[in-house]
């Protein structure tokens, strides 16, 4: 039975890094997003990065970010994938020679299939709750069933997990993986490892 992917995204601290790790995360997510209460500083990403294990993928997070900005992130960190939560296009999301995913918004009218021939390099679609202005970390889910199914097992799903829905969000989408930040939180930016655990527990359930 093919097994479900997590990213713990928000993280702010290397011993949050290291929950994430010991509990089972395939990936940790790192927010550089200044509205963000999860936006984190070079040094803290390149602290949390470098202490990670072999075989957990750091994710950096950008939101629009000036392509001198992401240079360099990437200069001073150790990243491996790149996720783009803006407007950004996919030449611009293919020009920093890292693999990267594209975060989409949940919104009426969007065109799934049309936005996966679009960025059809990225190595996967992350599917958030959509709310006017805010570029993900909503803390609320979306209809899953206006993911096709037939897209369902290539995405990333994220938007109001938590240890109480994932079982559920998983038997209903069957994603790739899921991406989760607030749901295990004991405060904005700090995770709880305890939550961490139970979340990965419902997961693997």
């Amino acid at each position: 039975m093919r097994r479900t992917r997590v990213k713990i995204c928000g993280i702010t601290r290397v011993e949050d890094g290291l929950a994430a790790v010991a509990a089972g995360a395939d990936a940790i997510g790192l927010v550089f997003y200044p509205p963000s209460p999860r936006c984190v500083t070079i040094d803290q990403a390149a602290a949390i990065a470098c202490a990670m294990p072999a075989f957990v993928s750091v994710t950096a997070l950008f939101v629009n970010a000036e392509a001198e900005f992401i240079r360099e992130v990437l200069a001073q960190a150790p990243i491996d994938l790149l996720q783009f939560h803006g407007q950004e296009c996919p030449e611009y999301c293919e020009g920093f020679n890292r693999p990267y995913i594209r975060a989409l918004s949940m919104q009426p009218g969007l065109d799934l299939f049309e936005q996966q021939r679009r960025f059809a390099a990225a190595r996967g679609l992350l599917l958030d709750s959509y709310k006017p202005g805010v570029p993900g970390g909503t803390g609320e889910t979306f209809d899953w069933h206006l993911i096709p199914k037939s897209l369902a097992g290539q995405i990333i799903l994220a938007g109001g997990l938590s240890a109480e829905n994932v079982a559920q969000a998983i038997a209903e989408v069957k994603p790739y993986a899921v991406d989760v930040s607030g749901g295990v939180e004991a405060a904005k930016g700090i995770k709880d490892s305890a939550k961490i655990a139970r979340f990965m527990t419902a997961v693997r359930g």
